[in-house]
């Protein structure tokens, strides 16, 4: 039977269930949108919160580890120092300067370099060693250029001696250990601090 043959009240009754199916087929696919957006919003959700974690983690609590990292790789008092031909018995205490050609800190510390000379020049148990990347005879030059007299002048890379940057000075030891380091240009009460520990 056709369409054409059907009863007004047959089309009612059809053109109802269609309403129906089409009802229940909009509130599935509504039901199904939900579900799908409420899944999304909780993979965001867990993604957010994994992307924290990460960052927290990463950002501040590790945030100290490359630090002390690179203090492990830094000569610290209490450290043997390792340069090898020095006697550091000859001498109550060595300052070791680490200097570098070029350095615009060593360069503008040289006053600073030049007073310690002159304060320790009459003393036998306070040696001062200059120790550059460079060669000894650059080494020197840079000194004479910067009016600092030092004759005990040794090539030695800063890596060696377990030190990142210049200037350093590291006060050693009769045994050949760090008694203290200084690292950088030092403000006055810094250098007051290595003065008298060299009197001392």
């Amino acid at each position: 039977m056709g369409a054409q043959d059907a009863s007004p009240a047959a089309l009612i009754q059809l053109a109802s269930q269609a309403k129906r199916s089409l009802s229940r087929g909009i509130s599935l696919m509504n039901n199904l949108h939900k579900r799908t957006e409420l899944l999304a919003n909780i993979a965001i959700l867990i993604v957010a919160i994994l992307l924290s974690v990460v960052l927290v983690k990463r950002f501040f609590l590790d945030s100290n580890k490359p630090d002390n990292q690179a203090r492990a790789n830094q000569l610290a008092p209490g450290d043997r120092v390792p340069v090898e031909g020095i006697d550091w018995a000859k001498s109550g205490r060595t300052l070791l300067l680490v200097l570098q050609k070029g350095c615009r800190y060593c360069t503008e510390s040289a006053p600073f370099y030049q007073r310690l000379i002159k304060e320790t020049a009459d003393r036998n148990d306070v040696k001062m060693i200059a120790l550059f990347p460079q060669s000894v005879t650059e080494g020197k030059q840079y000194l004479d250029q910067i009016g600092v007299n030092l004759s005990d002048i040794r090539q030695v890379p800063p890596a060696q001696v377990k030190v990142s940057g210049t200037p350093t000075l590291i006060l050693v030891d009769q045994s050949g250990v760090a008694v203290d380091v200084w690292r950088g240009k030092l403000p006055p009460d810094a250098e007051a601090q290595v003065l008298s520990k060299l009197k001392g």
